[in-house]
């Protein structure tokens, strides 16, 4: 049929974070995998950048007989490449890129970057070489994979970021039978301006994304990232908050809004859910006994965050900001305990909160010194969060603080010290999450926690915060499972007291008004699995596939 949607033969998918587990954007190809190896004539290729030579990389396990020939073929290039298998639901197939061959020629291939498409390099700093040549040996090896191996065939190239950048305008130059597609997660711009404190939406429509790249030094990252979206055949986002974001300051509408979906196998059923439940809230109100000397009630309610250590991006700062509007009220019948899964510059887990969990008491009558941290801190009094909790008197002195505030400054992955527990193994114990975030382009953490059937508070400036409410047709409220909070540059107060009033109810909540709320969290994560989504990567895949073919009849 004419009209019948294209289906690349080959899909090769680019990204800094194949089979290196560093972000989001890991969280999104990976778990995709699988439904993208459903899709009939569709062969997927996943490639990264070689991190581990070495070392054993427990996401990938190398099969030399992949690909053998070509690997033969391309021995004089300057790049190498390592074939095998990513060890996520699926294995699919994956090139890893040692590029570094190409850093001796980095000027030579600025150069080229500048007079074929004007990508500014000349103000690159930290990470920016390293990606950039990353970029460019990918799109060799694409090349050389192409003509070996392929020869003819619809083929996409689909480039995460602007570390992969690089990669999509080779190819969109060397392979024009190539369908292109760049997708920005977020703008390195919008992130900075958030970061920086400045009043990203207040003056949206104000800024000029150049301008504010060279007021905030990131130049270089914006010109590569804008550039690339100007010149691929797709230009992809993930939510309508960073289509607008795009549209404004790298001034290229998005073709195709790409969401995140998830799959729910990480999400245990039956009774297997209710062990872990059950493990994971006692292991919570454990560590806040032994570190507060308080003997904290088992129907305590439990309050995480989680995420990167941002504190305005990622609403930190407010979650704080309740916590002690919280604490400074009367009337709260229940103990509150609010923990921040935030990987900070830790050390060792504490050896003396370590000394109590290992002994056979269950109660304790003094609290350990600063008992709101569980891990030792490199930079105790520089450390954002501690400072925070500290100037909002949250510090668990005993008896005087009905809400506990736990810091939890360590990578969740089962050997942490003090929960010995992965991520997900902890967070199903929480009763309520909340994630005000400033800056979300989409927001993994609310998903994750609504998957986990958990009731979630999450606010409009969120891709996946506006999605909940285009779901359900208005705004998100606590009994429709996720709770979707106004926020702006003008309202951080309001917005802090409206998650303080929603705790309020929550803790009065019944059980069956609480397991309503629960089975509804969980409900509305199913609306966001990858089988409703992937529809929106198969629009984009035609999209760049009959751009190509247009261009090859010229």
């Amino acid at each position: 049929m004419k009209n019948e949607p294209m289906v690349p033969e080959y899909l090769f998918e680019i990204s800094w974070e194949i089979c290196n587990k560093v972000g989001g954007i890991y969280t999104v190809v990976s778990t995709k995998a699988r439904t993208l190896s459903m899709v009939e004539g569709l062969n997927a290729i996943y490639v990264g950048p070689d991190l581990w030579k070495g070392k054993e990389n427990p996401l990938f396990t190398e099969d030399k007989r992949l690909w053998s020939a070509w690997r033969k073929s391309v021995a004089d290039e300057k790049f190498t490449v390592r074939c095998g298998y990513w060890e996520i639901p699926g294995r699919p197939k994956v090139i890893l890129v040692d590029y570094t061959g190409y850093m001796e020629d980095k000027d030579a291939i600025y150069g080229e970057l500048w007079n074929d498409f004007g990508v500014d390099s000349l103000h690159g700093y930290g990470d920016y070489d390293d990606s950039m040549i990353f970029g460019y040996a990918v799109g060799r090896v694409i090349e050389s994979f192409y003509k070996k191996n392929i020869k003819k065939g619809n083929i996409v190239v689909q480039a995460h970021e602007w570390q992969s950048g690089g990669a999509a305008l080779y190819v969109k130059k060397n392979l024009p039978a190539a369908g292109t597609i760049f997708t920005t997660h977020a703008t390195s711009i919008g992130r900075s301006i958030a970061s920086n404190g400045k009043p990203l939406y207040d003056y949206f429509e104000g800024y000029n994304g150049d301008q504010m790249a060279e007021e905030l030094n990131v130049q270089s990252k914006h010109s590569v990232e804008r550039v690339s979206a100007a010149n691929v055949d797709c230009f992809t986002t993930v939510s309508e908050i960073t289509a607008r974001e795009c549209d404004q300051l790298i001034e290229r509408p998005c073709d195709v809004i790409l969401e995140n979906g998830f799959e729910k196998d990480f999400v245990p059923t039956g009774k297997d859910f209710t062990t872990k439940r059950a493990a994971a809230r006692a292991a919570r109100l454990r560590v806040a006994a032994a570190l507060t000397g308080d003997k904290i009630a088992d129907d305590a309610l439990i309050i995480g965050i989680g995420g990167r250590m941002e504190m305005r991006n990622k609403g930190i700062d407010m979650f704080i900001e309740a916590m002690s509007r919280l604490n400074n009220e009367s009337g709260i019948e229940r103990d509150i305990v609010a923990f921040i899964d935030v990987p900070a510059w830790s050390g060792d887990a504490r050896e003396d909160l370590c000394n109590r969990l290992n002994s056979a008491d269950n109660e304790w009558h003094s609290p350990l010194p600063n008992p709101y941290l569980t891990h030792n801190l490199n930079n105790f009094y520089e450390d954002a969060i501690a400072c925070t909790i500290r100037n909002h008197f949250l510090d668990n002195r005993s008896g005087k603080n009905r809400v506990k505030v736990i810091y939890v400054p360590c990578y969740l992955k089962g050997n942490d010290g003090i929960f010995n527990m992965d991520y997900y193994d902890v967070l199903i114990g929480n009763d309520l999450n909340v994630y005000p975030s400033y800056y979300e382009p989409w927001g993994y953490t609310p998903l994750e926690s609504a998957a986990f059937n958990i009731p979630t508070i999450t606010t409009d400036l969120t891709g996946f915060g506006l999605w909940v409410n285009s779901v359900l047709g208005h705004t998100g409220k606590l009994n429709d499972g996720v709770e979707v909070i106004a926020r702006n540059d003008s309202n951080y107060f309001d917005a802090a007291e409206e998650i303080t009033k929603t705790i309020r109810i929550f803790a009065k909540l019944s059980e069956k008004e609480v397991a309503a709320c629960r089975k509804k969290a969980a409900k509305m994560a199913e609306k966001a699995l990858w089988k409703h989504f992937i529809k929106n990567y198969m629009k984009a895949y035609d999209f760049a596939l009959k751009a190509a073919a247009q261009r090859i009849k010229k």
